[in-house]
């Protein structure tokens, strides 16, 4: 997951301080015969993680180390209690565990298409001038902003927001595989709390976010603030949490920095022809638009296309039997966001419809079950027992679990279109 939203994505995180594992080995004795040999002494067991309390005083160390004055880190963490909660989420991201169409449907709903677009003509002024500056187009920003806080309206929420400082202080203590990760947000955190720069009497609680520590209006994470907030409305503040010309020319800001093409869209739907081999929708082999063509798929709308001799790659969300999309290198951008295929499909798809264009022309497989995340970590394990490469036994169905799916499928005389279901799990379990 790129370096901005900070649920999802494993990819990103750093290197950091984990837990001590400890291996014992024992060299092996060669033995007169009638020695005795007394027992090796037992293994200690491993260090016991250090508490809430020893972390937190660690982080004040670290934090006043590293530009944040000693009187603002113990204010904000000395006495602090971790939050539960938080660590419950990092288990239980909707991107990943939900249904792709629930996921989207969640989201690209009438009332937040119609909310988009009253957003679009109170801030044409500013968008527009977003637009030359910054070369992203007001669809797709507007769209971020309705996925990321439904047009800022749960940033007033108290049972949607949480403190910063305490989720990430709770997630640098408590979530060791990405330590290192929370701990710098946390201090970019503590370092804007003593610039002065967040409006700390929005709600209860000072600084708030989501329980990853994201901020306003499209949800920074505080080191993404440091590198690419703007001050777009020129009040001196960088201010994402109650302007939201900043917030979204600061979205807009980040979507340059990491290669947003100008005038160009994310990708489109597009019509497949009956018998099309489901192993080309194999989410890196790039075509030509016009080989693409050729091979008989259709835009599944009338709308403005690219020259045939731009590049796109071909995906199927949810197998032959569900919605196929082209996507152009602008999607790829979508994902520095947030990694999830489903999250950037939905942005994708909520741009679209705030721009004018019709639903899918082609339905999701609705009435399939969904795999539960046992049965995810069942089927990632039983891949790689038969020489399939998932990238880990994680639950989540990402591009290299789909690859493998993809190379299953095919050695089985099946539509190698990388959509794990029941049924096909069924297969891999009685399979000899």
């Amino acid at each position: 997951m790129d370096d901005r939203i900070k649920s999802a994505s494993p990819s990103r995180h750093g290197s950091h301080p984990g837990l001590c594992a400890f291996r014992l080995g024992i060299a092996a004795l060669a033995l007169a015969p009638g020695l005795a040999v007394a027992a090796p002494e037992p293994a200690p067991p491993p260090a016991p993680a250090p508490s809430f309390e020893s972390c937190r005083t660690d982080l004040i160390a670290w934090a006043t180390g590293h530009d944040v004055p000693q009187a603002v880190a113990q204010a904000q963490l000395g006495g602090l209690e971790p939050d539960p909660d938080v660590l419950a989420a990092t288990q239980n991201q909707g991107e990943f565990v939900r249904p792709i169409w629930d996921y989207i449907d969640a989201s690209v709903t009438p009332a937040r298409i119609e909310a988009g677009q009253r957003k679009l003509a109170a801030l044409a002024g500013p968008l527009a001038a977003i637009e030359t500056q910054y070369g992203v187009d007001r669809y797709t920003l507007v769209a971020f902003w309705g996925v990321e806080s439904t047009y800022g309206t749960v940033l007033d929420n108290p049972g949607v927001v949480k403190p910063v400082v305490r989720s990430l202080a709770t997630l640098s203590c408590g979530d060791p595989t990405r330590a290192a990760y929370w701990r710098d947000e946390l201090t970019a955190a503590l370092q804007i709390l003593a610039r002065d720069e967040a409006p700390l009497d929005r709600m209860p609680g000072g600084l708030t976010g989501s329980w990853a520590g994201a901020m306003g209006h499209t949800q920074f994470m505080p080191t993404v603030y440091e590198r690419h907030a703007v001050d777009f409305d020129g009040d001196g503040k960088r201010d994402i949490w109650t302007s939201a010309p900043d917030a979204l020319a600061s979205t807009a800001n980040y979507l340059r920095a990491h290669g947003w093409r100008s005038g160009e869209g994310w990708g489109y739907e597009v019509v497949l022809p009956e018998g099309f081999d489901a192993a080309r929708a194999d989410e890196t082999t790039s075509r030509s638009l016009a080989a693409w063509w050729d091979l008989g798929v259709k835009p599944a709308h009338d709308r403005p296309i690219a020259d045939d001799s731009a590049q796109a790659t071909l995906i199927l969300p949810a197998g032959i039997r569900g919605p196929a999309f082209l996507l152009r290198p602008n999607f790829a951008v979508i994902l520095r966001y947030n990694t999830a295929l489903a999250y950037a499909l939905t942005v994708a798809l909520l741009s679209d419809r705030l721009r004018g264009d019709p639903g899918l022309s082609r339905d999701w497989p609705r009435g399939d079950r969904a795999l539960t995340g046992d049965e995810r970590r069942d089927l990632q394990t039983r891949l790689t027992e038969r020489g399939y490469t998932t990238g880990g036994v994680d639950g989540k169905i990402g591009p290299k679990t789909r690859a493998a799916l993809r190379a299953y499928q095919g050695s089985q005389g099946l539509p190698a279109d990388g959509y794990a279901d029941p049924a096909l799990l069924e297969r891999i379990r009685t399979a000899p």
